[in-house]
């Protein structure tokens, strides 16, 4: 019997038919489910595990009130430090979850940094978690510090910002401990927070030219093939003019585009055109024979 912690971000209150299948499987294998008492993914955990009629649940809390308990299940209070105040309080429940969960399943409104931040404690203590995107129905199996620290290099930098203020100064410095390259450099010059896209009303200001450069290896890309390398060059391009800019554009959302725009993502063709657009780029057809030097 393993114990399973089941977390989520506040803002799912029903629970995707996936999950219910993983559930499902939980309660037919007799796992321990330890779950938190906060509204939204924990209240609607908790409520298809009082509708299975499943006992082997416990609810966590941090200090000495349960928000919810809808099984009237075993309750185990966590202290948390003196001067815990707002999400730092209820963190202190994650933290034990973490602790002594094996295996952990997160259902996430692609938003929210507390569910992305519990993924990562579970990898620090060697735990796979399974990450439910609700919005995108993408589902990651997270197994370790640097799948967790790719992931979330897809993630938008604000975001990231958010997960790193949320995060203990412990939890960040075993983080920072693994030399592989990735966001976290953006991070090292000592600032709290990560560089900063254009102001909302950037919209307003000039619309810098793409560079011959990016431009050129971009064209060298396509001429070659190179998926990886063409996704690379238009995120570059992206980036550079501010992904809230792109996003308001092409009426997409800014997370699913850094995730998409990634030399790994893999992007529907519409999606691609739309950024193209964006950016004042376009597609140009022309014959394979024609010289290297004419492309577009």
């Amino acid at each position: 019997m393993n114990t399973i912690f089941i977390g989520g971000s506040r803002h799912v209150s029903r629970l995707p038919p996936d999950v219910k299948k993983r559930l499902d499987n939980v309660v037919a294998s007799g796992h321990r489910v330890i779950v938190g008492d906060a509204n939204g993914a924990d209240k609607a955990v908790q409520k298809y595990l009082l509708e299975k009629h499943y006992s082997n649940v416990t609810v966590f809390c941090s200090g000495l009130t349960s928000r919810n308990n809808l099984g009237t299940w075993q309750t185990h209070h966590v202290e948390p430090p003196r001067d815990a105040k707002g999400f730092h309080f209820y963190a202190a429940k994650d933290r034990e979850m973490a602790r002594e969960a094996d295996f952990g399943l997160m259902i996430w409104d692609g938003k929210s940094p507390g569910t992305v931040l519990n993924v990562l404690r579970l990898a620090l203590a060697g735990k796979i978690a399974v990450l439910f995107n609700v919005p995108d129905k993408d589902v990651v199996n997270i197994k370790t510090v640097d799948a967790w620290k790719t992931f979330i290099s897809r993630c938008s930098r604000e975001f990231q910002s958010d997960v790193k203020e949320r995060a203990t100064a412990d939890e960040w410095r075993l983080v920072e401990s693994n030399d592989q390259p990735t966001f976290l450099a953006t991070f090292d010059n000592g600032s709290s927070a990560p560089p900063q896209e254009p102001s909302e009303d950037a919209s307003a200001s000039p619309i810098p030219p793409v560079s011959d450069d990016v431009v050129k290896a971009l064209n060298q890309a396509l001429a070659h093939r190179d998926a990886t390398a063409i996704m690379n060059a238009i995120g570059i391009i992206a980036r550079e003019r501010g992904m809230s800019q792109v996003a308001r554009e092409t009426g997409l959302a800014r997370e699913s585009l850094y995730r998409s725009l990634d030399a790994k993502g893999n992007p529907e063709f519409a999606t691609v055109l739309k950024v193209l657009a964006s950016i004042g780029l376009r597609l140009e057809a022309k014959p394979e024979h024609e010289h290297a030097g004419t492309t577009g």
